[in-house]
């Protein structure tokens, strides 16, 4: 979608800082290619539409209801927000990059303004000229009085002091004192706390349920789709038979051709007759069927004819036929599972678009949760957006990114920019898009509808044309109800667990990927794709680049996990835990150095867990039988990550018996005992093949006296 900026010349009693009725809201912003210019919204309206000047495809509506500021502070209102949408000088505000807000932010920012506005016409102050000083430490004490939450401060008092900065930009009769409020202090010191951090505080969805709800996804992409795909387009095109469908897809009518009803039905029923088939029915109350003359009537392209006539005639015609108990679809059922077709009926009239939304929700899932894509850059991924090159093997999925797309100088840029790098995905992510592309005919792979020409009934304003994140929320808990009630059905016990699950957000997603590939990385998931193959095959490409901010992720949940780890450590050597081997004194003082220094400590941000990770305390990697306390220096294994990157990580597969940075803790004395009563189990063996005597025979010894050494060090 290309941006087009609005050239309109402001009327001669106008200008640009100081704007007319008839002023456009969003003069000097770019607007959608397919906004109504005739219906822009003007400075003199009371309610200003902002859709216009957003461009993701999962936007939502966005506007200003200027009815809701109180009257006498109602134009100065209007005049603030025109220029924060349109005021393209120097930078005003402080600590601020873009020379203007985003048109998102600027509606985001009404709440806490008309707060402001509300409490002062409460004070009895009609105009900014009027806000003093004691009247500001009265509004900072209201904050406690109606016990409004920290985050929610720092938001109010930083639009008062907004505000305040676009006060050259207002007229003259409506700017606030020249003074700073509260003397320019920091909202930390008129607050006396600090303002809380981003945190990820998103939860992680519970690994069974993750696992069961991938594999699932997956089901659908690879074994159902084609069946749900010929179902829904079937369903479409019996719909396209009903006039009031077709009117309201923008379709011209049918023409009819008189008593051919009658003909299309005697074929119809001889057609049954010969092969035997059913007529669709319904199944009453009672447990009888009756036929269903509304779905013939679409099967016979006759809409309206069967179900608004006396059936007696009809029915007589039909007499012997048999009669379903449902309207089933003609669509073949192909797809198998667990080597047996997947569903025992035809898939019904009633349920084809609903299993279609399923299906677009289950490539979702894969697409979002196998590429670490954010789910707003997912749902505005467009058709062709999947390439493959032969060379390397590799999958790569190419979109646009918003967060963090500006300008020169710092702006917005509202049409996005095209990443630089693509993702690289593996084959099931491609396989999904395939499936996206057959499915709809629409160039953006979510769309609101799956359904061509269909328009939302509810008449909404909202300008984007892709699912939103809300949408996709409730998509999910539906897919999950609905795999749950088929595996109930048939009497399965693999279906996708809720308990401890909450609201299933995509948002989600990019967490629960960095945990699995940090705590399961050589664990299975659906399909036999395997974790570690997806870490390597993204961070090969767009997810390993840090404008993608999945490497952050993955460090958020190594420091998690270390962290957790070193608690362990800590506890065991306290507890009296003995440390064997060459990097056991360097062990025991990182484990205590550790402790000291992250006990307690709270991260800002997911970028400071990065930076963390490269503290040399932090560097104990606990193996099979054995931990690695890394000194890169002297690793004799093949180190992980780059020269210039502080996360630097051992091989743990790869480990050698004579390496300096191996030390053995009490724990790890168990799993070699447990390997070396197994392998004495094997070497009693005397029928065993000579050299495999001979090699784990030197194995056992080698194990014995590994654990002899920690055994005489322990009692020394």
């Amino acid at each position: 979608m290309t941006a087009i900026p609005i050239q309109l010349a402001p009327a001669a009693s106008e200008s640009l800082d100081l704007p007319g009725p008839d002023t456009l809201v969003l003069l000097n912003r770019e607007v959608r290619p397919d906004a109504d210019l005739a219906r822009l919204s003007r400075f003199a309206d009371d309610r200003w539409d902002l859709s216009p000047g957003i461009f993701e495809a999962t936007a939502k509506t966005h506007g200003l209801n200027f009815t809701l500021i109180p009257a006498r502070l109602r134009p100065a209102a209007r005049h603030y927000f025109w220029q924060l949408l349109n005021f393209t000088g120097a930078r005003v505000v402080k600590h601020s990059t873009p020379e203007r807000p985003a048109v998102r932010s600027v509606a985001l920012a009404f709440a806490s303004f008309r707060h402001f506005m509300t409490w002062l016409d409460s004070q009895g102050v009609g105009a900014f000229p009027d806000i003093s000083e004691e009247l500001l430490d009265r509004y900072l004490a209201s904050f406690t009085d109606d016990e409004v939450d920290l985050a929610r401060q720092y938001r109010l008092v930083g639009e008062v002091r907004r505000l305040w900065f676009y006060r050259h930009t207002m007229p003259s009769a409506m700017r606030m004192p020249d003074a700073p409020p509260w003397d320019g202090e920091e909202s930390s010191v008129l607050l006396g706390k600090v303002k809380p951090q981003r945190e990820n505080r998103r939860k992680r969805i519970p690994e069974l349920t993750m696992q069961q709800l991938l594999m699932w996804s997956l089901r659908l992409v690879e074994d159902f789709a084609d069946d749900i795909i010929t179902a829904h387009g079937e369903c479409l095109k019996l719909h396209m038979t009903d006039p009031r469908y077709r009117h309201e897809h923008g379709l011209p009518p049918r023409s009819r051709i008189p008593r051919s009803a009658d003909r299309k039905l005697a074929a119809y029923l001889e057609e049954l007759r010969a092969t035997g088939g059913a007529l669709p029915g319904i199944t009453n109350p009672d447990g009888t069927r009756r036929i269903h003359w509304m779905h013939v009537g679409r099967i016979l392209d006759s809409y309206g004819t069967f179900d608004t006539t006396d059936h007696t005639r009809h029915e007589a015609a039909a007499k012997g036929v048999p009669i379903d108990d449902d309207a089933y679809l003609r669509a073949p059922v192909t797809g198998q599972l667990d080597g047996r077709p997947w569903r025992e009926q035809p898939v019904r009239f009633r349920e084809a678009r609903d299993l279609a939304r399923h299906l677009s929700t289950a490539c979702f899932i894969v697409i979002a949760y196998l590429s670490g894509g954010r789910p707003g850059e997912v749902l505005n991924l467009e058709r062709g957006c999947v390439t493959h090159q032969p060379d390397t093997g590799l999958w790569l999925l190419q979109g646009k990114f918003f967060k963090n797309a500006v300008d020169v100088n710092g702006n917005k840029i509202p049409d996005g920019l095209v990443r630089r790098d693509p993702w690289v995905v593996i084959e099931a992510v491609a396989d999904a898009v395939a499936v996206l592309e057959r499915l709809h005919p629409h160039q953006l792979l979510f769309p609101v509808w799956l359904e061509q020409g269909r328009q939302d009934r509810r008449g909404t304003k909202r300008p984007g044309q892709a699912r939103t994140d809300d949408t996709l929320t409730l998509d999910i808990k539906r897919f999950i109800t609905w795999v749950n009630q088929q595996c109930q059905a048939r009497g399965r016990n693999d279906g996708i667990p809720t308990e401890g699950l909450g609201s299933p957000t995509s948002s989600r997603f990019r967490r629960t990927l960095a945990w699995f590939i940090r705590r399961r990385p050589r664990g299975l998931v659906a399909a036999a794709i395997q974790y570690g193959h997806l870490h390597t095959r993204m961070l090969q490409g767009y997810a390993g680049t840090y404008e993608s901010g999945f490497p952050d992720e993955c460090a958020f949940e190594d420091w998690l996990y270390r962290v957790e780890i070193l608690a362990e450590d800590e506890e065991a050597l306290r507890n009296g835990e003995h440390v064997s081997g060459p990097a056991a004194d360097a062990y025991h003082q990182r484990v205590n150095a550790a402790t000291r220094q992250f006990a307690g400590h709270v991260l800002t941000s997911e970028r400071q867990a990065h930076d963390l990770l490269g503290n040399p305390l932090l560097q104990i990697f606990h193996g099979q039988g054995m931990t690695c306390v890394l000194d890169p220096a002297q690793a004799a294994c093949q180190l992980q990550g780059t020269a210039d990157d502080p996360v630097v990580t051992p091989d743990i597969d790869d480990c050698r018996p004579r390496c300096r940075n191996i030390a053995r803790t009490d724990r790890d004395i168990e799993h070699v005992r447990a390997q070396r009563d197994d392998l004495q189990k094997v070497t009693a063996d005397q029928l065993a093949p000579p050299i495999r005597y001979a090699r784990e025979r030197h194995e056992l010894q080698r194990l014995d006296r590994i654990v002899n050494e920690h055994e005489r060090d322990t009692h020394e």
